[in-house]
């Protein structure tokens, strides 16, 4: 059984790696306005935090990547459980899943902007609908993957539907749910970005879009790596806690 349990040391050593083969291109590339030092960026991120600049676009962006994140997961749970438990809606609507996951994101993107217009509903939905998919062939592959034996226990001692979900459906997805979580969230939030540089007045792509049009490297990094470092927060604490919890019935039956 692989280990997930958090090795702080392990995740420190590597981020500190990372930062140091950073600061070595930086230095030998010798141009800050092509790559600028860590210590460069974090000037400009401490300069738009003390402005409020930064709160501002990270907290847009953050409301969009959370309504977004939320439609996504929710409805395409809900797909992928029923074309995962029924055969004849999975081989009817699986072509669609298909489509859905072949249509580019910049294509989705342009048509909610054309249909909806520039504004919350169009940024978020067109967002949510790129990940839909994704989420939905994950469940559904997971129903699939679902221990027959424990299906025919919960029959024998007659469970409730929502007690079979509850204690033996959603624990065996939870890996799938959490993959689709992860992926989910480094995916919508590179989408979000894309929104905002092509529709927003504010956000962190709006402001990646803005320094890239004045060639401001510095500034696009501080921005970008504002969310980046958040993600990591939300992966080694929230998704981490999460799955330690929802996999202690594989603990116990090892």
């Amino acid at each position: 059984m692989t280990d997930t349990r958090f090795d702080f040391t392990a995740v420190a050593l590597s981020l500190l790696g990372l930062l140091a083969l950073w600061w070595a291109a930086a230095w030998l590339g010798d141009d800050p306005s092509v790559l600028p030092t860590p210590a460069e960026v974090w000037v400009i991120f401490r300069a738009e935090m003390a402005s409020g600049e930064m709160q501002l676009h990270f907290f847009a962006t953050l409301l969009r990547v959370a309504a977004a994140f939320a439609l996504a997961m929710g409805i395409g749970c809900v797909i992928g459980l029923i074309m995962g438990l029924n055969a004849t809606i999975n081989r009817w609507f699986s072509t669609w899943l298909v489509v859905l996951l072949n249509v580019p994101a910049l294509v989705v993107i342009v048509l909610c902007y054309l249909w909806i217009g520039l504004n919350e509903v169009a940024a978020i939905t067109a967002v949510a609908l790129n990940k839909t998919a994704m989420v939905a062939v994950a469940i559904r592959e997971g129903v699939h993957a679902l221990d027959p034996r424990l299906r025919d226990m919960a029959q024998v001692f007659g469970m409730r539907p929502s007690a079979r979900l509850r204690h033996v459906i959603l624990p065996q997805l939870w890996p799938y749910i959490a993959t689709s979580t992860r992926n989910g969230l480094a995916i919508i939030w590179k989408i979000v970005l894309v929104v905002e540089f092509l529709g927003r007045s504010n956000g962190i792509g709006f402001q990646i879009h803005l320094y890239f049009q004045l060639f401001e490297t510095g500034y696009v990094l501080a921005y970008a790596l504002s969310f980046v470092a958040f993600m990591l927060l939300i992966e080694f604490t929230l998704l981490r806690a999460l799955e330690t919890r929802a996999t202690q019935w594989r603990q116990v039956s090892a």
